[in-house]
């Protein structure tokens, strides 16, 4: 384990370094200026797009934009906002939830074009369907020549898409939360009969397919959210004196750096680190820029690109800018985030023990539905990428390799876990990026020209 820890670790350093950190921020301010902010403009109307506004159910696609949206947030709102943002703080300090921030900011923009191009250039599998993601407009929109960067988002998105963290914090909860409490000793069998548990849940549903995964969704990540947002909430309204306080803090040491490990500077110091940190962890958390939002954007049912950007883009505002900045606020509000030896979803549920009664146990039931939430989109996410590498009739077998990674997942270390999708996700964010700054321009010119038709007559409802 030992030896797999420092691999993962190794493998993760490698990925995230500046070249890294340029392409994503660089790139994502860089659509952000390209796009004059215009996108920023439309939060309200992407608002009624969401809502079902301007549904029509003869159009192109598989699910509706609201289901599209749940889809995508299930995979992000889920350990990357309760087991990510406690060790972004355990390791980082207050600091790093600021440029969890500005990460979520810039993937606004990121988001927008990402799905934007996720639309405008679907393309069809082996079975003639339509399908939509990084991918496919890699290959429709820079043409076959780009193909080695398709084959690689898909390479890496299957990778990605297996469900390691979800499963290794889950149960890691199951065991801190449940188990240990009531005199249960946890052993490998025990985490053993956890995946299981697991397995047999999860595959009743992704074997159903997309529909059956998008209609779990959209009824369970609405309903989970606001469980978490009223508790997260009274454990604010009962340390109501020490939130302008650490609101503070998490600006002021997010350039002072001043809880960061020292021995593990970046650009020639520790701040250059805890950048990397927080935007490290704040790509875990909204995954803008990596490429998976658009695997399940690209299957709306719309007929305007546009739109399916503008809706993508509230995904980082609910699952960063809210979901993970109250999640930050809980822990440090606390105190708990000094707490030594603890991280991931323990420190999380720490922070619920100490105000609310039984505390610990409502936040599991948040972790429970977040995670398995996240176990059905991740598991759509890989199969399409399989299906892109070798046919849409051999895509189911990424279920079972899917299953069988729930089992690892539930017997190996968090670190291991945790470093080895940082460096996948790293490879996934390459060919997206390079793909959506190459394209860009065309979508300023499918943006501008929706403006114009929405202010016709046509588009006004």
């Amino acid at each position: 384990m030992d030896k797999l820890n420092d691999f993962t670790a190794a493998f993760s350093s490698l990925a995230w370094g500046l070249p890294l950190l340029i392409l994503l921020i660089g790139g994502g301010l860089y659509l952000l200026i390209r796009s004059r902010f215009i996108p920023f403009r439309y939060l309200g109307h992407a608002v009624n797009v969401l809502r079902g506004k301007y549904d029509d159910p003869n159009d192109a696609g598989q699910i509706s934009h609201f289901q599209a949206l749940s889809t995508a947030l299930s995979s992000t709102i889920g350990m990357g906002n309760i087991a990510g943002v406690a060790l972004a703080i355990s390791v980082g300090g207050p600091g790093a939830m600021f440029w969890m921030w500005v990460s979520a900011i810039v993937g606004m923009s990121t988001k927008f074009f990402t799905s934007t191009l996720a639309i405008l250039y679907r393309g069809k599998d082996s079975n003639g369907e339509l399908q939509g993601g990084p991918m496919y407009f890699i290959m429709e929109g820079l043409g076959k020549n780009w193909k080695f960067l398709a084959v690689m988002f898909s390479v890496f998105g299957m990778m990605g898409a297996l469900p390691v963290v979800n499963v290794n914090q889950l149960k890691q909860a199951i065991n801190d939360i449940i188990l240990i409490p009531n005199g249960v000793e946890v052993t490998f069998n025990t985490n053993l009969t956890i995946a299981l548990v697991l397995v047999v849940f999860t595959s009743m549903v992704i074997l159903g397919g997309l529909k059956r995964i998008s209609k779990w969704a959209s009824k369970m990540v609405p309903s989970m959210v606001i469980l978490y947002f009223i508790l997260v909430i009274i454990i604010l309204v009962i340390n109501y004196a020490q939130v302008p306080k650490y609101l503070a803090l998490i600006v002021t040491d997010a350039f002072a750096a001043d809880y960061f490990p020292k021995d593990k500077p970046f650009l020639g110091g520790v701040l250059g680190a805890l950048i990397l940190h927080g935007i490290k962890r704040g790509a875990f958390s909204n995954e803008a820029g990596l490429g998976t939002a658009p695997l399940a954007h690209g299957a709306a049912k719309t007929d305007e690109p546009v739109r399916e950007g503008l809706v993508a883009m509230l995904g980082p505002v609910i699952d960063t800018l809210i979901v993970c900045t109250l999640t930050a606020l809980a822990i440090l509000v606390t105190g708990v985030w000094e707490t030594e030896g603890v991280n991931g979803v323990s420190l999380t549920a720490l922070a619920f023990q100490q105000v609310l009664p039984y505390g610990q146990y409502l936040l599991m039931i948040c972790v429970f539905f977040f995670s398995v939430s996240s176990l059905f989109s991740y598991a759509y996410y890989g199969t399409k990428c399989m299906s892109f590498l070798i046919g849409a009739d051999k895509k189911h077998y990424y279920n079972y390799i899917y299953i069988l990674s729930i089992i690892l997942a539930a017997t190996t270390p968090f670190e291991a876990m945790i470093n080895f999708i940082d460096g996948v996700f790293a490879f996934m964010a390459i060919p997206t990026m390079i793909a959506t700054i190459l394209l860009a321009p065309r979508v300023i010119k499918e943006l501008r020209s929706y403006i114009e038709r929405l202010k016709t007559s046509k588009y006004e409802r």
